[in-house]
């Protein structure tokens, strides 16, 4: 099957509990998620007379089922000989220490995806921190909101097991060896700290995570801890990277969606559905605005209440993106909500086209 350039080989994805082999020695897991995007996929790689298992699900009943399934059945009661993670986000280390108490297996990750996610665990049960309000209000959230961010503040330790004490760490460039492959380890930045790929040229596999989706972008935020912080420029550096080095013919594994080949037409759509987005947003902000304003520019569907989160996070990214390359301004008024302006007219408004 064949979609907007990429071609999706395997057919159905399994289901809990099962696996599809992509590769040999590779298999493919699908796991429940609690939310809109319903599923994660997992993949096990054969290790030895085992098992290095690459991402983890949600620390729920479900998860749990489908890896007890899945461990009896297509992993062959085989032992999880490591965890590997490719980054901090609950679906990804949800049962990773679960997973590594189980089998007294090692957890390997990237240094700031294990740090910050041991940082959002101590969060759990704490009290929402009281300066990271003028960072909500400045986006221009009522006290309404404020106070429902408060109540559900702390909620990440909920569906993630406590992580080990200690990791074992992969860095740029790493090449790690899993039974009789090299998977070299890839960086991206900018949906999340330090977030790892995995690629076995041999086997032309990328293990790609959430760094490449066949189908959705994945979420790029600012968050109150770095209000500043740059990481749609991030995230854009790291897709043009990628472009430079992975050949097109590889199949992509990635953590949500269908294994896919076409990582350079996915990749130019990434990197073009971002300048789009910027550019509509330019064209928002001929008139003051505040980034809870700005969302019908940078979303194709209306934002519900179980999302402004994640949604007022990406607008900041992006408002942050252009400020930061003179494109914007803002001027934070005396109830210290920002308000944000273009610099100077869109060359493509200007042209009455859109470029």
């Amino acid at each position: 099957m064949a979609h907007r350039g990429l071609t999706y080989p395997l057919g159905d994805p399994p289901l809990p509990g099962q696996a599809v082999t992509v590769a040999p020695g590779v298999l493919w897991l699908r796991l429940p998620l609690p939310m809109s995007l319903n599923h994660i996929n997992v993949y096990a790689v054969r290790d030895g007379d085992g098992w290095s298992v690459i991402d983890t699900g949600v620390n729920l009943a479900d998860s749990r089922a489908a890896w007890d399934m899945a461990l009896a059945g297509p992993l062959e009661g085989r032992p999880v000989r490591r965890v590997i993670c490719t980054h901090m986000h609950p679906d990804h280390i949800g049962l990773a220490g679960w997973l590594c108490a189980r089998f007294d297996a090692p957890l390997v990750m990237t240094r700031l995806e294990y740090v910050t996610g041991r940082m959002l665990l101590a969060d759990t049960g704490r009290p929402a921190p009281e300066d990271a309000v003028p960072f909500l209000r400045a986006a221009g959230w009522d006290a309404d909101r404020i106070e429902t961010w408060r109540r559900e503040f702390g909620q990440f330790g909920r569906i993630v097991a406590p992580l080990p004490s200690g990791f074992r760490r992969m860095s740029e460039g790493d090449v790690i060896r899993i039974g009789t492959g090299d998977w070299r380890v890839v960086i991206g930045q900018g949906h999340s700290p330090e977030h790892a790929c995995l690629w076995n040229e041999a086997q032309g596999l990328l293990l790609g995570g959430d760094q490449i989706l066949p189908r959705i972008s994945s979420n790029v935020s600012v968050f109150p801890t770095e209000p500043d912080a740059d990481p749609l420029g991030d995230w854009l550096a790291s897709l043009e990277r990628m472009k430079a080095l992975l050949p097109d013919e590889l199949l992509v594994l990635p953590s949500h969606g269908e294994p896919f080949i076409g990582v350079q037409p996915r990749l130019d759509a990434l990197i073009r559905g971002h300048h789009t987005a910027l550019k509509r947003l330019e064209r928002t902000l001929c008139q003051p605005s505040r980034a809870i304003d700005v969302f019908p520019a940078l979303f194709a569907r209306p934002v519900g209440d179980g999302v402004v989160g994640m949604a007022t996070g990406e607008a900041l990214a992006h408002l942050n993106y252009l400020e930061q390359r003179g494109r914007v301004s803002r001027t934070r008024d005396a109830d210290g909500v920002d308000w944000w302006l273009a610099t100077a007219q869109p060359r493509d408004i200007i042209d009455g086209e859109t470029a």
